[in-house]
């Protein structure tokens, strides 16, 4: 909330406020979204209620079902369908449309081009809706707070719209104003499609279920920040210290002092959608420079600092006095130092052609519990054809979103669910690679971030990751080796008391242990068949009598049986080779 005097606001001219502690404090303190269900007591004891109740929430089941049998999803919808039918339902639905826009494993090209307009300008609130909002967030009268407030908004969206305003200590800036109520019927909405997916996953129990409920998730998620603009004031004043080092990045400044959780407050910035490319040709902007700058600095957001823009389509950057400025901050990444080092581990493996270190990067972000049940030969199958598909090609050839939209589709397939951070990270890099594509005329994306990976790994740095991928062997070489040891003395006292079972399973064969009989029973007869031969050789030799037709009974008789036996083993061979083929 405002003070009671404006000029309390310690607003400087840059737009941040002067005290760093304040805003460092501000910074580290926590918010979290109010809880959907609250408890309460009564003479008729405890109960819970939701904020909607349980009426409404029917009747808003009843809406969408009316929405739905509209549209006739039981006899297929087209792109244009499934979008109107999205921006009928509401802005829950219009955000999980954008998701799904971006999740090509999902749905087929055509639909996710479709989604994709689903970003454009929707209905705008009144003026006086937006003032209404405005008083009923701030203490402080708004007269005092703002000299004036722009009539036509700048932008509108389904969950807030932004409006131009001069503060009555002179600065320009942008007020983002939460359309009233969304936050409740995205929180009520987003709980029947969760209730929806978990049911349809008992009955179906299908793939498609799992990367629906999965989008569902994701969009609970999404809710909980894009909702809570306190956390986007955070978001601006994180990006802008992490790259204060970076002159040609940007993003507007936050007032803290006026931000709550409904409304953000923020530096106006004035500039050409990168988008424009013949007005920011024209004032005298390089394209080419433009493009690499922003994928370069990407890849810093992505893997120095990993906080990261997750929705980097033209709309939310502007160039601005030689800058480009990211506007809108509502939605941003974290990854990991561990998932940041995995994902590099998993792009240098194929670029080395190295499955099974693919196989490792990928196991990576496999709970634990989850390896042994893991189809380790399948796994490494299918990575080889990811390798060799993607592997060979040239860095500019390469196609990101099938490389990154393959990798995630093998990984949940296989029963690694990655991370949300990673499958946004995946769907953020093809919409820069979207953003940047008419900027880059000869490079490719992928070139950028190799060059920057190379040019910021130093000899220590190189060094350090492979100090750490040792450590990492020996600690997995020393476990296995204990793990080993222990059940080898599991076996052996087993063994001494006479427990040890041990269960055979040969390929092809369904009696292993009748096959190694009837080996050995040939072996047997071999042996046999041998010792009459060479034994009535030396009978024959050594001139035992009596004779027959000069020839030793014993030897002839020796003879005869080693050749009936002989024969018999011969064509006994014979016959089970031709059965098999």
């Amino acid at each position: 909330m405002c003070a009671d005097n404006p000029n309390q606001y310690e607003v400087a001219g840059d737009g941040i406020i002067d005290d760093a502690e304040r805003l460092r404090s501000w910074y580290e303190t926590p918010t979290d979204v109010p809880p959907m269900r609250e408890e309460t007591i009564g003479l008729l004891g405890t109960r819970k209620r939701d904020d909607m109740g349980r009426r409404s929430k029917y009747k808003r089941v009843m809406h969408m079902l009316s929405i739905v049998r509209k549209y006739d999803i039981l006899h297929g919808l087209t792109p244009i369908t499934l979008r109107r039918m999205l921006e009928e339902l509401g802005p829950t639905f219009v955000k999980a449309g954008q998701i799904l826009s971006m999740r090509s494993e999902i749905l087929p090209e055509s639909f996710c081009r479709e989604l994709a307009k689903l970003r454009t300008e929707v209905e705008p609130m009144s003026h006086e809706l937006v003032l209404d909002t405005l008083r009923q967030e701030y203490d402080t009268p708004i007269e005092q707070i703002f000299e004036s407030i722009d009539d036509i908004p700048l932008g509108s969206a389904s969950v807030a719209q932004v409006h131009k305003a001069r503060l009555v200590t002179g600065e320009l800036v942008a007020i983002k104003v939460q359309r009233p109520n969304v936050r409740k019927v995205m929180a009520q909405d987003i709980g029947i499609m969760r209730s929806l997916a978990r049911r349809a996953k008992r009955v179906m129990g299908t793939d498609q279920v799992l990367d629906i409920q999965s989008v569902v998730e994701e969009l609970w998620q999404s809710f909980r920040e894009e909702t809570d603009f306190l956390v986007e004031a955070r978001s601006l004043w994180e990006f802008s210290r992490n790259n204060a080092d970076c002159v040609y990045v940007g993003c507007p400044k936050p007032y803290p002092g006026l931000c709550t959780e409904h409304v953000v407050v923020m530096e106006y910035v004035e500039g050409i959608p990168i988008s424009h490319l013949t007005e920011l040709t024209d004032a005298g902007y390089d394209l080419d420079e433009i493009g690499t700058k922003l994928v370069d600095n990407y890849t810093s957001q992505m893997l120095d600092d990993g906080f990261f823009h997750a929705d980097p389509h033209p709309g939310n950057i502007v160039i601005s006095g030689g800058k480009i400025v990211y506007l809108d901050l509502g939605m941003m990444g974290r990854l990991s130092s561990h998932d940041r080092k995995a994902l590099s581990d998993m792009v240098f493996a194929v670029a080395d052609l190295d499955t099974p270190r693919l196989k490792d990067g990928l196991l990576r972000f496999a709970a634990a519990s989850d390896v042994a049940n893991i189809d380790h030969a399948r796994l490494l199958a299918d990575l080889d054809v990811v390798v060799q598909e993607y592997g060979t090609a040239r860095l500019a050839d390469l196609d990101l979103s099938r490389f990154l939209n393959s990798l995630i589709t093998l990984a949940r397939r296989s029963g690694v669910e990655m991370p949300g951070s990673v499958t946004m990270l995946a769907r953020s890099l093809v919409t820069l690679e979207g953003t940047v594509d008419e900027l880059l005329a000869s490079k490719s994306i992928v070139d950028i971030i190799a060059a920057h990976v190379g040019s910021n790994t130093s000899l220590w740095e190189e060094g350090k990751n492979e100090a750490g991928a040792y450590a990492r062997e020996v600690r997995m070489a020393t476990h296995g080796l204990l793990r080993a040891a222990s059940q080898a003395s599991l076996a052996m006292n087993m063994l001494t008391r006479g427990q040890l079972r041990v269960n055979m399973d040969v390929g092809g064969s369904d009696d292993p242990l009748a096959d190694f009989s009837h080996a050995f029973d040939r072996l047997t007869m071999g042996i046999v068949i041998a010792g009459l031969f060479i034994g009535s050789s030396v009978i024959y030799f050594s001139g035992v009598k009596p004779l027959l037709f000069g020839i030793p009974v014993v030897g002839f008789v020796g003879f005869m049986v080693a050749m009936v036996l002989g024969i018999r083993l011969v064509a006994d061979i014979m016959h089970e080779g031709k059965k098999r083929r």
